[in-house]
């Protein structure tokens, strides 16, 4: 059919279908409710403070909850077997640490040099404990051996000593 012979046809003979009809599906009415609005009650921000507070005073007893929305999972569950582990583990290491320590403090582990005997020694001009310890004793800690000197001596510090004094050196 042409465009022309449309626009020569009447408009009565042109038939146009109604639109379908929509029927709303309805609920079932349940017993006991209502579709009315519920009143809503105003009240000033004194009210609900007292309301807030009469409520915290009274759930005061009861452990705080978060929602579940802001509990996170725990990164790392531990079983009993895993908690008996890592007991065990660090038992032993700070048993071990202190062992250790203890036995350094009590000088187990780095015993100082016993001295078998001790000789006589001049000292020099410009002369040190420090050089002394290390002339007489060279195979042993300096430190150590200078200690020993200033006990035996009743020297109070390195400075007490003068050219031609003699001193009583601890040596092995």
């Amino acid at each position: 059919m042409s465009t022309a012979a449309l626009a020569t046809e009447t408009p009565a003979t042109i038939q146009v279908a109604p639109p379908p009809q929509v029927v709303p599906r309805r609920r079932r009415r349940i017993e006991g409710t209502t579709t009315e609005r519920m009143p809503v009650r105003a009240c000033s921000g004194d009210e609900l403070g007292r309301h807030v507070q009469a409520r915290s005073a009274a759930d005061r007893h009861r452990p705080a909850v978060r929602p579940e929305a802001e509990v996170e999972p725990p990164a790392l569950r531990l079983t009993r077997r895993g908690r008996a582990v890592l007991t065990v583990l660090s038992v032993l290491i700070f048993g071990s640490a202190v062992a250790v320590l203890g036995l350094r403090v009590a000088g187990v582990l780095e015993p100082e040099p016993q001295f078998t005997r001790t000789v006589q020694v001049e000292v020099g001009a410009g002369q040190t404990l420090w050089q002394i310890a290390q002339e007489t004793n060279p195979t042993d800690n300096p430190a150590t051996v200078v200690e020993q000197i200033a006990t035996l001596n009743n020297l109070s510090t390195p400075s007490d000593l003068t050219p031609g004094q003699t001193l009583e050196i601890p040596v092995r």
